[in-house]
């Protein structure tokens, strides 16, 4: 695969990256279980494959992402070479707290549960989320923390992950972050993330498209899974994604393989996070992301709408 830099940082990841919320055992968000034994399966072809990015963060599953990372990795004697893992500090998940004594505190779990000594690329996560705002946008607050964290070399590079644009937009350009991640805003469904993704380009900022499935219904089918962005969908949520399902029938091409190479084909995207939770994924995903795509699909999704609005306006957020 041909890896694509993170600023200029000294990491170069590839156009895939493995997310690994699921993985956690997180059946609130996503509707089923996943045992240990399945996580490390997948997390074992993930690390035989040609991919070399995965991501992950300290609350998925209440940090059982980041205990089964740590353990699959030290079934192969730590962090193979030249592969880079993304994490995330969180909030206090008891108080909404999300100072910068939390965003050490925070580190400091990852790192007991990865076995790690530092952690390549380490992003703010869903500040939307925390307690008080100011807390990680004031002087000497979350954000100041994070970047003091890249000094102390407890990674080599910073990122902002989250959910609303709203927020993001104007803490992206009151900062010099080496990345972003995004997710379920620049799908087949939505594309919302346009104006932020047009910004960070053009600050040199590497761009992490996450959940191109819109929450993994544009992989598993409408008829599978009728969920999109991790909710339960009425019958017109999901109208558009069967208009979707019927364009790429009628081209022979999987709605999955269409949804991965939407996002990996935008010059912007330095890397598209696609969440799997069995190992025989790993494969299709590889797969969906070299299948051969007529022109004419993508001049028929043309003609399609998509949305522009918050995907997750409605979302009950659950951290399970």
């Amino acid at each position: 695969m041909k890896i694509n830099s993170i600023g200029d940082t000294g990491l170069s990841v590839s156009p895939i990256c493995f997310g690994t919320s699921g993985l956690g055992n997180m059946p609130d968000t996503y509707g089923y279980e996943v045992d240990e034994a399945r996580a490390n399966s997948t997390l074992q072809a993930i690390f035989d494959g040609p991919v070399n990015f995965l991501d992950t963060s300290n609350n998925y599953g209440f940090g059982r992402s980041e205990e089964r990372i740590g353990a699959a990795l030290r079934e192969r004697g730590g962090l193979p070479n030249g592969f880079v893992l993304s994490s995330k500090v969180d909030r206090d998940a008891d108080t909404g707290r999300f100072d910068a004594s939390r965003v050490r505190q925070s580190l400091e779990q990852s790192l007991t549960r990865l076995g790690l000594q530092s952690i390549p690329l380490l992003h703010l996560h869903d500040p939307e989320y925390a307690r008080d705002l100011t807390e990680v946008t004031a002087d000497g607050g979350a954000l100041d923390e994070l970047f003091k964290l890249k000094e102390e070399g407890l990674t080599q590079a910073v990122g902002l992950a989250m959910g609303r644009l709203d927020i993001m937009l104007p803490i992206l350009r009151d900062r010099p972050f080496d990345a972003l991640i995004s997710h379920n805003r620049y799908t087949l469904l939505n594309r919302s993330a346009n104006e932020v993704f047009d910004y960070a380009h053009s600050q040199g900022m590497a761009i992490l498209n996450a959940a191109p499935y819109a929450g993994g219904v544009l992989a598993k089918g409408s008829a599978e899974m009728p969920r999109v962005t991790y909710q339960l969908a009425s019958e017109t949520a999901l109208a558009p994604v069967r208009e979707i399902e019927a364009v790429c029938n009628r081209h022979n091409v999987a709605p999955g393989a269409v949804a991965l190479q939407f996002s990996m084909r935008d010059v912007r995207v330095a890397s598209t996070i696609v969440g799997v939770t069995r190992a025989e994924r790993v494969e299709q995903t590889l797969c969906w992301a070299t299948a051969k795509i007529p022109q004419a699909l993508w001049d028929d999704l043309a003609k399609l709408d998509h949305a522009m609005d918050d995907p997750e306006a409605a979302r009950d957020y659950q951290p399970g």
